[in-house]
């Protein structure tokens, strides 16, 4: 599997347009997962304090022989916990048994205006070392633009919900105004796997329409987090060499949301 990755703005580091996501993924079923999808090749791991598998995920990157710095880690701080970031991101990584993350998001926006405070000290953990880049999720161009107001420095990341039912140019060019990496998460619950539009577009090449709506993505540069506990469709959406959507499909999926 050849996987393109992006640039982060303010870090040296890549960040692979296709992870594989645990979200609801907990114990053994976690650890499993984790190990079957750096087996099919997946080197991004996205993970979270609320996910409450920091610690699967880390033994099973551990226990996997992948030297560490291949693989892409990303963990999330709950808004609630809002005021203890240090602590949360201490306890993220004795979890995970690194040294530090490659990508610290805040989960969603915390209550009460807070959120100037939680980014000043995410930057404070990445100047410090403990996370190489920082980032936020679910928040919006003005709740970015907020952060830059205040401190110079916006987000490298911001990861939403997003798939082609939910494909909006307006909010991919938001996000390349601003040097901001889109990463977008339940790409499968935001589609209609069984629409015929894109049944035959995977027709066409040979393909689930799973893969199909993946290799959107990346063409779209979109990073694309899919979940699975099973080690074929594990396997299966890294699959995606061999076909290339045309101009002409990519429009097509592009308007499945707006039909």
């Amino acid at each position: 599997m050849t996987i393109p990755a992006l640039p982060l703005a303010g870090s040296s580091l890549r960040m692979p347009l296709l992870g594989f996501g645990t979200w609801q993924l907990r114990g053994d079923a976690a650890y499993q997962a984790v190990r079957d999808a750096l087996e099919a090749g997946y080197r991004y791991l996205d993970t979270a304090t609320m996910y409450g598998n920091e610690a699967e995920v880390g033994r099973a990157l551990r226990d996997s022989g992948v030297p560490r710095d291949e693989v892409f880690v990303t963990t999330k701080l709950p808004p609630e916990r809002a005021g203890k970031e240090r602590a949360t991101i201490d306890a993220s990584l004795r979890a995970l048994g690194l040294d530090a993350v490659d990508l610290w998001l805040i989960h969603w926006p915390p209550s009460r205006g807070r959120s100037v405070r939680v980014w000043r000290e995410f930057l404070k953990a990445r100047d410090e070392g403990l996370v190489r880049a920082v980032g936020v999720s679910n928040y919006d161009s003005g709740e970015i633009d907020e952060l830059f107001d205040e401190t110079g420095e916006r987000p490298a990341v911001n990861q939403i919900r997003f798939g082609p039912s939910l494909y909006d140019p307006a909010i991919v060019a938001a996000h390349r105004e601003r040097d901001v990496v889109l990463e977008g998460y339940s790409p499968f619950k935001t589609t209609n796997l069984h629409d015929p539009a894109l049944t035959r577009i995977a027709a066409a090449h040979g393909v689930d329409p799973a893969r199909v709506v993946l290799r959107w993505h990346i063409q779209h540069e979109i990073v694309v987090i899919p979940k699975s506990a099973t080690p074929e469709r594990i396997a299966r959406n890294a699959d995606l060499d061999g076909f290339v959507l045309t101009p002409d499909e990519m429009t097509t999926i592009n308007n499945l949301g707006h039909r």
